[in-house]
C-alpha cells in the first residue's frame, strides 16, 4: 500500500466518481481505477460497489476511509516540518476562511503573502464561522479566519483588524425615506438573514438588543447561504439585513442600497489556530503579514 494509492482512493470516495476523481488528480482514469483495483486486489476487499454508472462505498470502505484521511494528513505533516527547513522557499499553507473575510478581507494579503513567497503553496477554502473552526480543529486547515465567535478548548482566537457593520434596504423602502424610531418598526420589518452557523448571522442577532428588540422578535423572511444572495435580496425589496459594510460598499456608491443610521456593534475579523500542532514558519509568516498589512493587532 502506498500513500498515492491511499490519496488515490480518499478522491474516489470523496467524489463517487472515478472521472471526476482522476480529473482532479490530473491522471487517467485507466490509472485511476487500476490503483484501487490493486488496493481491493492485495487485501481480497471490496471497497466500493458499483451501482449503475455510479460508485458507493462499502462498510469496509467507510472504515478505511478514516484511516486512509489520518495516514494522509500525518504524511503531509511530516512533510511540512521537513519545508520549513528550506526558509519559506517551498511548502504549502492551507487556509479557510467565513465569507466576509474570504471575499472581501483576505485576497489581499494573500496576494501581498504571494509575491513575498512564492514558492509557498497556498490554499483557501470557503465555508461560514463553524466550519472554518471544524477545519481547524481537525487538521484540514493551519489557519482559520473567521467573523464570528467560536468556543473551542483547542483553538486559540487572535483578533487580527476591525469590522463595521450596517443596517441597509433598497432605496424604495419606506426606511430610506423616514428612518425606523421604535422597536416596533425593527419587530414588524421582513429580515434577510444568512444560515445559522455564520459569523454575520450572528452578529446580526447580537445586534439585536441595540434596536430594542430580542431573536425571537425577528421576522425572518429569507435565511439564504452567502452574503452576495442576501444583498442581491435586499437589493430586490425583499426586506432589509445588517452586514458588514465591507460586502456592500459597492452597492452602497451605485445607489443600489440605502444605509439606516442606527448605532450597531463592531466585531473583529480573528485569526484560529489549534493549540496543539506544529506552528510552521509559512502560517507564522502569513500571521505576521496579515497584522502588518492592515496595521491591526496581530
Amino acid at each position: 500500500m502506498t500513500l498515492e494509492q491511499l490519496r488515490i482512493f480518499v478522491a474516489v470516495a470523496e467524489h463517487e466518481h472515478v472521472t471526476q476523481a482522476a480529473r482532479d488528480l490530473n491522471l487517467t482514469q485507466s490509472a485511476t481505477s487500476a490503483a484501487i483495483a490493486a488496493l481491493e486486489g492485495r487485501y481480497a476487499t471490496r471497497l466500493f460497489d458499483r451501482i449503475g454508472r455510479r460508485i458507493a462505498l462499502t462498510e469496509a470502505g467507510r472504515l478505511f476511509l478514516i484511516e486512509a484521511k489520518a495516514v494522509l494528513q500525518r504524511a503531509r505533516a511530516a512533510e511540512t516540518v521537513l519545508a520549513d527547513f528550506a526558509g519559506l522557499k517551498r511548502g504549502a499553507l492551507s487556509l479557510a476562511a467565513s465569507q466576509t473575510v474570504g471575499h472581501y478581507w483576505l485576497p489581499r494579503v494573500i496576494h501581498r503573502y504571494r509575491s513575498r513567497h512564492p514558492g509557498i503553496a497556498l490554499s483557501l477554502s470557503l465555508g461560514n464561522t463553524e466550519t472554518v473552526a471544524a477545519m481547524v480543529h481537525d487538521g484540514a486547515a493551519d489557519l482559520g479566519f473567521i467573523e464570528g465567535e467560536i468556543d473551542d478548548p483547542v483553538l486559540t482566537v487572535h483578533p487580527v483588524a476591525e469590522d463595521r457593520l450596517v443596517l441597509v434596504v433598497a432605496p424604495p423602502h419606506s426606511w430610506a425615506r423616514k428612518h425606523p424610531e421604535s422597536p416596533q418598526d425593527f419587530r414588524t420589518a421582513s429580515w434577510i438573514c444568512r444560515e445559522r452557523g455564520s459569523g454575520t448571522r450572528s452578529i446580526l442577532e447580537a445586534a439585536l438588543p441595540a434596536l430594542g428588540i430580542v431573536r425571537e422578535d425577528l421576522r425572518i423572511g429569507l435565511e439564504l447561504p452567502s452574503n452576495e444572495a442576501v444583498c442581491t435580496a435586499v437589493e430586490a425589496g425583499a426586506g432589509v439585513t445588517i452586514i458588514s459594510r465591507l460586502v456592500v460598499a459597492r452597492a452602497l456608491t451605485a445607489g443600489l442600497l440605502v444605509a439606516i443610521a442606527v448605532d450597531l456593534p463592531k466585531r473583529n475579523f480573528s485569526i484560529l489556530r489549534h493549540k496543539e500542532r506544529y506552528v510552521t514558519v509559512a502560517s507564522s509568516a502569513f500571521v505576521d503579514l496579515a497584522g502588518e498589512a492592515l496595521s491591526a493587532p496581530a
